[in-house]
């Protein structure tokens, strides 16, 4: 994803396929794609975090450093999106959930849907790790949705994981599920995905690499497969 234009490339062949109703992207992103005339009749995700780079010491303590509500209703743009990565050993994760908690109730105010995507994160050997344990997911959701004055405007993404009906019973938000890291059993993957789209108040798939690059390299046979199983 290192190569601006061919990561453009794959993202308007995207957005080409019948199906595929928007995209969500750091403000950048959006940009290219407006400046290219590829937002039309599309829904837009604006990304509002993340200063906690990857990899980096201060990893948990992410500010939001991107969208903001106040320009997210200026620029008409349809929704904004936290990551929520929640370690409960590091004291730097409740300044990301204080800052969440105000996003969720500036989205709020301004009637703005936010998307919350939230993880049980630790720190293992240097690195962060997102545990996608069923328990894990579960304990994430609730956290997430107690957020901000208001959950009127709120919805969740969230992994697919092990037991998804007992996930889905943790939450009465809409939810949109999460593609996760390109899939060496692409065709497990749509499975799951489809097994997960049948539980009651989940909307959809937000999927970026799975479905931008595939294993395969087929951007628009992937995109086609995702859309069937949303829409059809």
């Amino acid at each position: 994803m290192a190569d601006r234009e061919e990561l453009l490339r794959r993202l308007a062949a995207a957005l080409a396929r019948p199906g595929v109703d928007g995209v969500l992207g750091t403000p950048d992103v959006i940009d290219d794609l407006a400046l290219l005339g590829l937002l039309e009749n599309k829904v837009v995700v604006g990304s509002m975090n993340r200063g906690g780079l990857r990899g980096s010491a201060f990893e948990m303590d992410d500010r939001y450093t991107a969208f903001t509500i106040d320009r997210i209703v200026r620029d008409r743009v349809d929704v904004a999106k936290n990551l929520v990565r929640i370690n409960l050993s590091d004291p730097a994760s409740v300044a990301t959930l204080e800052a969440t908690a105000r996003a969720v109730n500036e989205a709020a105010d301004a009637h703005v849907p936010i998307m919350l995507e939230p993880f049980m994160s630790e720190w293992v050997d240097g690195r962060i790790r997102n545990d996608l344990s069923t328990e894990a997911v579960i304990l994430s959701i609730a956290i997430a949705s107690g957020l901000g004055h208001s959950s009127a405007y709120s919805w969740l993404k969230l992994p697919v994981v092990e037991d998804m009906e007992r996930v889905m019973a943790a939450t009465t938000l809409p939810t949109l599920l999460l593609g996760g890291e390109v899939a060496d059993d692409q065709d497990q993957a749509f499975e799951q995905w489809s097994n997960a789209l049948s539980l009651p108040n989940v909307r959809g798939l937000v999927v970026g690499r799975s479905l931008l690059y595939p294993a395969d390299d087929d951007v628009v046979a992937a995109v086609d497969m995702a859309a069937a199983l949303v829409h059809g």
